[in-house]
């Protein structure tokens, strides 16, 4: 599909906003603190969000912004709700209302909800004006593993030597699949940031 022509926007960064993004219905809590200009546009949010994550972005997404979803219009798959090209808006242009709340769906099988919160609006300065993690904690689940549910399941089998999952060589799958050991805890805010920088936006 196309990209479509975007009217002209100012590319002066006014305000960074601080995101603070989290999985829904998991606990421990999956959460990544974020600083994002506001000239950034919803696609390449996606992009931020996918890597500060760790997603591998293989699946469709949607923001649900003040009852208003963006997205990238699919006509193979018409949407019941308006849905607006993601494209074109900036989260300037998306928070201007005061939101300080969105959420962003990655997955639409296993419905990876991620509940944003616009923690602060910060003064752009040299530091700032590029997406960045600034903190954040616990691992991404590994894809396709059947959303919160799935990844509960996931967590069991991979660590528990008693675990039906692991009673049977053919039930040695779950560890297979993921290519070997998992830890839940994994966050690597360095390895983060240096795929932050390698982002075209």
């Amino acid at each position: 599909m196309s990209k479509p022509k975007i009217a002209k926007r100012s590319t002066v960064v006014q305000r960074v906003y601080q995101l603070h993004i989290q999985l829904e219905y998991l606990e421990p809590a999956i959460w990544r603190r974020l600083w994002v200009p506001d000239t950034v546009t919803l696609d390449k949010l996606d992009r931020v969000i996918q890597t500060a994550m760790g997603w591998m972005n293989t699946h469709m997404h949607a923001f649900d912004v003040s009852a208003v979803r963006y997205a990238i219009p699919d006509p193979d798959w018409p949407s019941r709700v308006e849905t607006r090209d993601e494209r074109v808006f900036d989260l300037r242009a998306v928070l201007a209302d005061g939101t300080t709340e969105f959420i962003y769906t990655y997955d639409f099988g296993d419905d990876w909800r991620h509940r944003i919160h616009v923690e602060a609006a910060l003064e752009p300065g040299a530091k700032n004006t590029r997406p960045l993690c600034v903190a954040g904690a616990n691992a991404c689940p590994p894809e396709d593993v059947g959303g919160p549910p799935g990844y509960s399941d996931f967590l069991q089998a991979i660590v528990d030597p008693v675990h039906p999952e692991h009673l049977h060589p053919e039930h040695l799958a779950m560890w297979e699949w993921n290519g070997g050991p998992f830890d839940p805890a994994g966050f690597d805010l360095n390895a983060v940031n240096a795929g932050m920088r390698k982002l075209r936006l």
